[in-house]
Order: structure tokens, then C-alpha cells, then sequence
């Protein structure tokens, strides 16, 4: 048989407020996890962009990458994402489809203002 009467349960002061600062930093990891995944364009990569840095190392820089790093795990050559990033080549659609998708963002995002 089921009631439906409400429990309580009584704590220390000390173990409240242990509870209540735990609560509050999960809620700061899933903010910043939100954040992460925002569409918006970060800060910093704006500010790098606004001097002239290529979007593509930007957003490679902010997500803490290294130049081998991105390359290796979007299957392009660390010269050609190099010579991607310095402007020196476009980059074909594929490859630019697969850098995004590396770095969490959209394939426009690359594309220079």
C-alpha cells in the first residue's frame, strides 16, 4: 500500500549548506557545458578575427587544438589545414565539413566575414 504523505528529514547546518554549494557548483558545470555548445561566437574568437586570424585557427585556438591535433582527427594533412589556415588554399568543402564538425561548429563559421 502506497500513502502519499510527505517525508522530512532533518540535517545538520553544515551538511545543508555541503548540499547547497554542491548543487551550486552543478549548476556552474552545466552552464559551462551550455556555453560550449552556444552558436554564439566566442570572445575571443572575435577579437582574433577582427586582427585578421583566419576563423578556422581562431576557432582551433580556443578549443585548445594543436595544428597536428585538429588535422589527425579530421583525416586532412597538417600542411594542408596549414596552408587552409594562412589562406594560401581554400579548402575543399569536405574538408572544411570535417574540420567544423571537429571543433563543434558549423562549416559558415569557418567562412571569412
Amino acid at each position: 500500500m502506497t500513502e502519499n504523505r510527505s517525508e522530512m528529514v532533518t540535517l545538520a547546518r553544515r551538511d545543508y549548506e555541503a548540499l547547497l554549494e554542491r548543487l551550486q557548483d552543478l549548476e556552474d558545470i552545466a552552464a559551462a557545458r551550455q556555453a560550449e555548445q552556444d552558436p554564439r561566437l566566442p570572445h575571443t574568437v572575435a577579437i582574433d578575427v577582427m586582427r585578421g586570424e583566419s576563423p578556422l585557427r581562431a576557432w582551433r585556438r580556443h578549443r585548445g587544438l594543436s595544428l597536428r591535433a585538429l588535422a589527425a582527427a579530421a583525416g586532412v594533412s597538417p600542411s594542408y589545414l596549414s596552408e587552409i589556415e594562412r589562406g594560401a588554399k581554400p579548402g575543399s568543402v569536405e574538408a572544411l565539413r570535417r574540420l567544423a564538425g571537429q571543433l563543434g561548429i558549423t562549416i559558415e563559421a569557418l567562412l571569412p566575414a
